[in-house]
């Protein structure tokens, strides 16, 4: 192809590219709630990189904090541009579209090969750049090294249980009385079908449509990035997994289960699946690094509405359902897996759902528990807590419930009983 039409080809994606940004742009949004002043971000010249799973606003948060300002914009979502990719035309082409930018806005930038060391060029030439992705693999080893000490990590996940009642018109910390009776029903309604803010507005439409976006992050994220050959035994681990959500599971046994090929096989599967946001891992904790590493880890999805729309289940599970949503709650208030956040077995084998450390001291115990109206239910829970908690040295206890809200004193332990809206 003659290099002036290479040229007219490039400029033409990027100014249509232009009007998808500005089209975005006019429509209104919800503003999200995030770790970071939008202003001292802008005004940072470290690479802001917003990353989680698909279709949670990543692109609308960017577009919303860049909106006032005089920026490019480059979706990486879109075949023709990939195909005809040309760094050094693309930045040429960005300045006859963009007369005088001041950010580039890079959209799923990981769609692009070497996306790192480009970026760590234009980080070098100065460029003020805001990116986002969908692949927890963009902070790992190779890429992270490249970018090392360049960049300010933004982590974004479907709507929270508070910005579910923002976009309901309710403030969940100053409801009214005749308020509480809705307030319960979004609750409920949320804890059952998620945040996913494309759903959020027609709950109608929630199944169909994370039933289709769980597939595409299956077979388009995970099955087409890294040529996974069987896709059939990687959509049975998905399909597993999703059923067996708030669950201990070990490489092994899922290699028996679905009749996998190999432990590795498996466990690389499941590497892929956590990659895109969909499902996290989280460990037993135990201050020796190999007895944790050996136990079984029990598994999370990204959102609840995923369980209604593809769980095999008969019934409904509310103290799953509502464990799942602490602990992607948990997520989002910065808590990581394997470095600040497990579960815990005690030597008589009770359970504490999760383990909470900062720094080197354990700082709460927290368990789920969506309904403890009975005393044999509160009996259970509430000598599991003091167990760990008397093996972990650890005072700070909470019991996370659907509604209840109380304090529960037992052999010199005192439990803070609280509702999630309130956890």
């Amino acid at each position: 192809m003659p290099v002036q039409e290479i040229t007219c080809k490039m400029k033409t994606i990027l100014l249509n590219q232009r009007k998808e940004r500005d089209e975005l742009i006019s429509r209104p949004y919800l503003s999200r709630h995030i770790n970071y002043d939008e202003g001292t971000l802008l005004g940072s010249h470290l690479i802001k990189l917003i990353t989680g799973p698909r279709r949670v606003g990543k692109s609308t948060q960017a577009l919303l904090m860049l909106r006032n300002k005089n920026f490019a914009y480059i979706n990486f979502d879109n075949r023709e541009l990939l195909s005809s990719w040309n760094a050094g035309l693309v930045m040429r082409m960005l300045d006859d579209v963009y007369p005088g930018y001041e950010y580039i806005l890079l959209d799923e930038v990981q769609n692009l090969d070497e996306w790192d060391l480009w970026v760590s060029e234009l980080y070098r030439l100065g460029k003020n750049l805001v990116i986002t992705g969908s692949n927890a693999k963009m902070l790992s080893s190779e890429m992270a090294t490249v970018l090392t000490g360049k960049y300010l990590q933004v982590e974004m996940l479907p709507f929270s249980l508070e910005e579910f009642f923002e976009w309901n018109k309710l403030d969940i910390h100053n409801l009214k009385e005749k308020q509480r009776e809705d307030a319960s029903a979004l609750a409920d309604d949320y804890m059952r079908n998620g945040g996913y803010p494309e759903v959020v507005a027609s709950r109608l439409l929630t199944r169909s449509y994370l039933d289709t976006l769980f597939d595409s992050i299956v077979w388009k994220d995970v099955a087409k990035r890294h040529n996974v050959r069987n896709t059939t035994d990687l959509n049975n681990l998905a399909l597993y997994l999703i059923s067996n959500f708030c669950n201990q599971v070990s490489a092994n046994e899922l290699t028996t289960e679905l009749g996998f090929a190999s432990v590795n096989t498996t466990k690389k599967f499941m590497d892929y699946l956590h990659e895109p946001y969909l499902f996290y891992y989280l460990s037993r904790y135990n201050n020796k690094l190999k007895l944790m590493k050996k136990a079984p880890r029990k598994v999370y999805v990204v959102d609840n509405g995923f369980v209604a729309a593809k769980a095999f289940s008969l019934s409904e599970n509310l103290g799953r359902l509502l464990e799942n949503q602490v602990f992607i709650e948990l997520i989002r208030r910065g808590y990581k897996p394997d470095k600040t956040l497990f579960y815990y077995r005690s030597q008589n084998d009770k359970e504490a759902d999760f383990i909470l450390r900062k720094e080197s001291s354990i700082e709460c115990i927290m368990q789920v528990c969506y309904d403890m109206s009975s005393p044999k239910t509160e009996k259970r829970e509430v000598d599991s807590l003091i167990e760990c908690a008397g093996e972990l040295k650890c005072n700070n206890l909470v019991i996370v419930t659907n509604n209840d809200e109380r304090t529960i004193e037992k052999d010199g332990c005192k439990i803070n009983v609280v509702p999630f809206q309130k956890m």
